[in-house]
């Protein structure tokens, strides 16, 4: 398959399986040389209250660590990246600021939505690769070549985001490949979204049921003549239909009259589905008008008319004020999943080839953990907006990005290859764009290219994490072992999530033997993942939770201290 492959629709949206702080990420790109100095001074590790190097002050008392469980894993090829070189390159938020421990977390930015120049949108990813996309028609007119592709002159339409000043254009064409991105299904999508997240039920009536059936996976029907009338090409001309009209018409549920005498007049069938209808049979002129309409209501909501009297206050967004309510429930998780699919396929996508430069069987090869197997990492370790949470060997930063939008959590990343950690300054810097569309606050972030094991701000940093992933499915068995040692400047409590697990041998308690290894530390659980989970691969397999539980540890250490010196006394006494 070609490489547009990469950043389908359904890549995405199929491994979606079965959330922000006060702090956005910064997009500043700064250079920093290789041996200046952090501006922190490094972590220090723990003194220890015991002999062994793995022991530090105990806060609390923890049983004995449990029965390392572990199990070959399947799939051989994965993700990874090594180190040789040291070249960081940090978003501008290069230190985390103090939090208020008592900071109450709310969902809702108090930015305007506009995305702004730097905002790489869904016309921009597809007029690049126009020779890729197929049109649509217009049934009532086969000489009509306004929805042609065309370098410059093209058709769009455009969507009304939640936020105030937020809005984003998508060339109607669509994809001669199913598989790659289909930037009006991607339309779709993020419209459900925003009707069934940020609509009351009466507001959602004007624009009728979600349809039921995924657009993605209906076939569509042959063409047939249509009554629907020539129309522009831009859909930014007005609905002049009243709100009250509108909602009369949302609650018909035939698709007989498709056609009116005026190309203003309102679409006598529920919006929702005119546009489904309309994407069926790839009907240029009944999207158009379909979404000109949607676009007037969505403007009607988002800007409430203003008060009589000019010193009044300006009537807030009802949109933003349902994000404002979630602070009790959290960001809905289709939100989550929507934005952060937006964010991959534009971020991700145009660079696939680039991505795919590594060295075979090294601990370079390129791989991903989806977003439902990160959502549950993150739900499982119950990373929170007061979390610090580090990646080693980021990749592309889908991980790092998406525990900041989801728990509002502070996140690191750092990553050896350029290519993909090119690929993670823009995924950090459009994430920030897009939450401000979405009305939507994010942790910070602040990524690193370089050697996760000479970083100076990985030192730094690792002594207070709470949360550490290493996606070393295909690490080497020496960069295994080099990472190691840093464990022990982790925090108790502090959890390493693996692809491969750290304990020096399987299925194994702590005994006198091992006692001195520094994976005695570790209280480990194997947990499964299931197909679709990450990129290398259809096939399940396992990863593990590595809890730092000293406690458990200083215990047995002492009791096998305790039996040498009674063997000592007890030698002697014969004597």
């Amino acid at each position: 398959s070609s490489d547009l492959a990469f950043f389908s629709s359904s890549k995405v949206s199929n491994s979606v399986a079965s959330t922000s702080s006060n702090v956005v990420v910064t997009t500043r790109v700064a250079r920093r040389p290789a041996n200046q100095q952090s501006r922190s001074a490094p972590a220090t590790r723990a003194p220890s209250s015991s002999s062994s190097p793995l022991s530090s002050p105990l806060t609390s008392d923890h049983s004995p660590p449990r029965k390392r469980k572990t199990q070959t894993v399947g799939s051989s090829s994965a993700l990874p990246r090594d180190a040789k070189q040291q070249v960081s390159f940090d978003i501008a938020v290069s230190r985390f600021r103090h939090r208020d421990p008592y900071h109450t977390k709310e969902w809702c930015t108090d930015e305007d939505g506009a995305p702004g120049k730097r905002h790489l949108s869904s016309e921009m990813v597809v007029k690049r690769l126009m020779k890729s996309y197929k049109n649509f028609k217009n049934h009532d007119d086969p000489s009509d070549r306004s929805f042609q592709p065309h370098p410059t002159n093209y058709p769009f339409a455009e969507l009304e985001y939640p936020n105030t000043g937020a809005s984003e254009r998508f060339i109607l064409l669509a994809p001669k490949d199913k598989d790659h991105y289909g930037p009006i299904m991607d339309l779709e999508r993020s419209l459900h979204c925003i009707v069934e997240n940020y609509l009351t039920p009466p507001q959602q009536a004007l624009f009728g049921p979600i349809p039921s059936d995924a657009l993605s996976e209906a076939a569509s029907p042959p063409p047939s003549p249509s009554p629907s009338p020539p129309h522009s090409r831009s859909s930014t001309s007005s609905g002049s239909s009243s709100l009250t009209s509108l909602s009369d018409s949302s609650t018909l549920s035939s698709l007989t009259s498709l056609s009116t005498s005026s190309t203003n007049s309102p679409i006598r069938v529920p919006l929702l589905r005119a546009v489904q209808r309309a994407i069926h049979r790839q009907d240029g002129p009944l999207f158009l008008r379909a979404i000109a309409q949607i676009n007037s209501i969505l403007r009607s909501l988002k800007y409430p008319p203003l008060p009589p009297d000019l010193f009044a206050p300006v009537p807030p967004n009802p949109l933003m004020q349902v994000v404002e309510g979630w602070s009790e429930k959290g960001m809905p998780k289709k939100v989550l999943m929507r934005i952060i699919e937006e964010n991959y396929q534009r971020s991700v996508g145009p660079n696939v080839h680039s991505l795919k430069q590594y060295e075979a069987f090294s601990s370079t090869v390129y791989g991903e953990l989806m977003p439902s197997l990160a959502h549950e990492i993150i739900q499982v370790t119950k990373l929170n907006e007061e979390s610090l949470f580090l990646d080693l060997g980021s990749g592309v930063g889908n991980v790092v990005v998406q525990a900041s939008l989801q728990t509002g959590c502070r996140s690191f990343g750092v990553e050896l290859m350029p290519a993909p950690a090119k690929v993670a300054r823009q995924m950090a810097e459009q994430l920030k764009v897009r939450c401000r569309m979405w009305g939507i606050r994010m942790g910070e972030v602040e990524l690193e290219e370089g050697n996760m094991l000479t970083s100076k701000r990985v030192d730094e940093l690792i002594a207070k994490a709470d949360v550490v992933l290493v996606d070393n499915k295909v690490f080497e068995e020496s960069l295994n072992e080099a990472l190691r040692p840093k464990f022990l400047d982790l925090k108790e409590g502090a959890i390493v999530v693996s692809l491969k697990p750290f304990v020096s041998s399987l299925n194994a308690r702590v005994t006198e033997r091992n006692v001195d290894d520094i994976s005695a530390i570790f209280d480990v659980t194997e947990r499964p993942y299931h197909s679709g989970s990450v990129s290398w691969g259809n096939n399940g397999g396992s990863y593990y939770i590595h809890r730092v539980d000293r406690g458990g540890y200083a215990k047995i250490r002492e009791k096998f201290e305790n039996s040498r010196v009674g063997g000592r006394s007890t030698r002697g006494s014969r004597r």
